[in-house]
């Protein structure tokens, strides 16, 4: 079975249709994020790792695909105005991404779109908010530049370095390549939940401080 699955997975590598099926994942998870490219970028990386497909060029679709993507999103909160936004259900995860992004984008700017492209859901969130919000398109599309080649870097070197160390073995270069990917996704999620968790009681320590200064 597994000989089978590599066999399929070599030849499609292999094929100009990755290219394809590259760019077309990675614009689609721009607004909508269950396709996985993300996966797809780390295998691509670990099969050019033996010479197809090429890696400059698996870099060069991704990153591509996914600036398209992000475009995508940011025009459809332009367009909705924010009414794709508010019609999120507070105490879903989708709802928390959005206040995130809000908050974030208020504090940071253009720089959250590249990070969030690293947070599960952050960056439809922060691409839909940034529309709705009319953030200028100019600026929009510098940052999502640099978060589209970021993460295209990213993934598909993630992938190379698990096929460089399994040359012999390709699939098992796919679970290292993803297993480094998700490891470096939980990283971000655990300093982002340290980072506000510190934040919280800041607010709480303003009040106390007011009411004590009223009595």
């Amino acid at each position: 079975m597994s000989d089978a699955i590599l066999h399929f997975t070599e030849e499609l590598m292999s094929s100009w249709w990755i290219y394809l099926a590259l760019f077309g994942f990675a614009a689609l998870d721009g607004f909508f994020p269950a396709i996985p490219s993300e996966t797809l970028v780390v295998t691509a990386g670990v099969f050019a790792a033996t010479g197809e497909p090429n890696l400059y060029g698996v870099i060069v679709i991704a990153a591509a695909g996914a600036f398209l993507g992000d475009h995508v999103s940011y025009f459809l909160g332009r367009g909705a105005g924010g009414r794709l936004i508010d019609r999120t259900k507070p105490g879903t995860k989708r709802h928390a991404m959005t206040q995130w992004a809000r908050t974030a984008l208020a504090e940071r700017g253009g720089l959250v779109l590249v990070v969030a492209r690293y947070i599960p859901g952050g960056r439809t969130a922060v691409t839909l908010t940034m529309g709705a919000v009319r953030y200028p398109a100019r600026k929009f599309s510098l940052f999502a530049g640099l978060a589209a080649i970021s993460w295209g870097v990213y993934c598909s070197l993630v992938g190379y370095i698990g096929g460089k160390a399994f040359e012999d073995n390709p699939l098992k270069g796919v679970l290292l390549g993803i297993g480094l990917a998700m490891a470096v996704t939980l990283l971000v999620e655990v300093v982002r939940h340290q980072r506000r968790k510190r934040r919280t009681p800041e607010p709480q320590l303003e009040v106390e401080l007011t009411t004590v200064g009223e009595r």
